[in-house]
């Protein structure tokens, strides 16, 4: 089994233990300048004001790269070209046990457009936007390794 990465361990988890772990699609959008678009969590929303990655949840049937189209058409109004399976990082968060299917995208077409009442930031190491989602936090450190960055990952 592979590991979890456990967020505000001290609260407790809704739905005890045995919960459904949920398959969420996430997109990695990066420039050619290597900078990457994080945005903030709608109000209203659990972790409201926290950056992150933009996606969501899967829908029945849909696989990775159809739930990551949908859901950043939805959220932030654009068109994503090829999407590159990346790296999987489950999370047990204290209202949701997730599964984060990350997937760079370097080909994007349309504005960005908030749907949410969300902010966006394109931002590179370190990032100056904070707090970072804790489900954040694994990419800073995949990209710290991939692009050999030694300081701090953000504020």
């Amino acid at each position: 089994m592979s590991s979890v990465l456990v967020a505000d361990g001290d609260r407790p988890r809704e739905g005890g233990i045995d919960r459904k772990e949920v398959d969420v699609a996430v997109g990695v959008l990066i420039r050619p300048d290597g900078s990457f678009l994080l945005t903030s969590r709608p109000p209203g929303k659990v972790y409201a004001g926290y950056w992150e990655f933009p996606g969501g949840k899967l829908e029945a049937g849909e696989t990775v790269e159809q739930a990551l189209r949908r859901e950043l058409q939805e959220e932030i109004g654009i068109t994503i070209g090829p999407a590159e399976p990346w790296k999987v990082e489950r999370v047990d968060y204290p209202h949701a046990l997730v599964r984060l299917n990350f997937c760079k995208v370097h080909q994007w077409t349309g504005e960005l457009h908030m749907h949410e009442g969300q902010q966006f930031a394109w931002q590179q190491l370190p990032v100056q936007v904070a707090p970072v989602l804790p489900g954040t936090v694994p990419v800073l450190q995949w990209f710290a390794q991939e692009r050999a960055f030694g300081g701090p990952l953000g504020c």
